[in-house]
């Protein structure tokens, strides 16, 4: 059963929570909400108290016509998380996200970093500087930042199947197709009023992959993390994984490969995997 925490700066969190023991949070990306981790789960709770939350603006939880860069940014993602693990007492939880959800999970790590056991960790990841640029990949985080993408897609359920269908093929790997009655899920879910802008917010508030990369300062990542690195992830090639010691005190790398983007349902078995590994550290 769906659970809603309390608000935070007027925002709650839906939330599942399944299983018992040590406690491991699940953080989705775009164009996903918290059932990207539904392969997951079943290999994680008979070992792990589980808590996989939609973000601000996601799926089930609130959404609000405010500021982006006051209520969607990495920083208030990040607020609302730190705030959901102390209201369910979850004691140095494990990490766990890609995609937006990385960048949520380090904006933890950086604030909160004692907070933490470990994390795992798929692309984005830091040190990827201005190579953005030289990717045609990024096109769509500029047209997020345009009214004309609310324009043209919010509300219309033809255009969100149309536009997230090129995400989910394009940035999968070759094996991997989302099933149709998931796609439908999450279609469902984006083509409601409001709720396309809301998950664009992301973009507009300044913590996109393209503005992070290109105003990434030097920092120093506290908690150990596991980096799952995909073969076929077409905005994040594997050499830009060469520059994680830089950023990490303590990190391991592992390739997957065969795996694109979509880290939790392309490969679940690795993500579990690497899960509870770092619970048992």
């Amino acid at each position: 059963m769906t659970s809603r925490s309390a608000p935070v700066d007027g925002f709650r969190l839906a939330y599942d929570r399944y299983g018992s023991g040590a406690p491991v949070v699940l953080l989705h990306g775009w164009p996903g909400h918290r059932g990207d981790y539904r392969d997951v789960v079943p290999l994680l709770r008979e070992q792990a108290d589980v808590v996989v939350p939609d973000l601000r603006g996601f799926g089930e939880s609130d959404r609000h016509d405010r500021p982006p860069q006051d209520a969607y940014s990495a920083d208030a993602q990040a607020a609302s998380i730190l705030a959901l693990i102390e209201e369910l007492a979850l004691d140095r939880p494990v990490l766990v996200g890609y995609d937006v959800g990385s960048r949520v999970a380090r904006a933890i790590a950086l604030a909160r970093p004692e907070i933490l056991k470990a994390m795992v960790l798929a692309p984005p990841m830091p040190g990827v500087g201005e190579r953005i640029l030289r990717s045609e990949e990024f096109w769509y985080q500029p047209f997020h930042k345009l009214a004309l993408a609310e324009r043209l897609i919010d509300g219309n359920l033809d255009a969100v199947r149309a536009y997230l269908t090129h995400f989910w093929e394009h940035w999968s790997g070759p094996a991997f197709s989302l099933a149709p009655d998931r796609f439908d899920e999450v279609v469902a879910l984006y083509a409601r009023p409001g709720a396309f802008t809301a998950s664009i917010a992301w973009y507009r508030s300044g913590s996109s992959g393209v503005a992070t990369a290109l105003a990434e300062k030097p920092h120093r990542i506290a908690p150990p993390t596991t980096v799952l690195w995909p073969e076929h992830d077409p905005l994040f090639p594997p050499v830009w994984a060469d520059r994680l010691a830089e950023f990490f005190d303590d990190h391991e790398l592992h390739h997957l490969a065969g795996v694109g983007h979509f880290v939790p349902l392309e490969a679940p078995q690795a993500v579990a995997e690497a899960t509870v590994r770092a619970l048992r550290r």
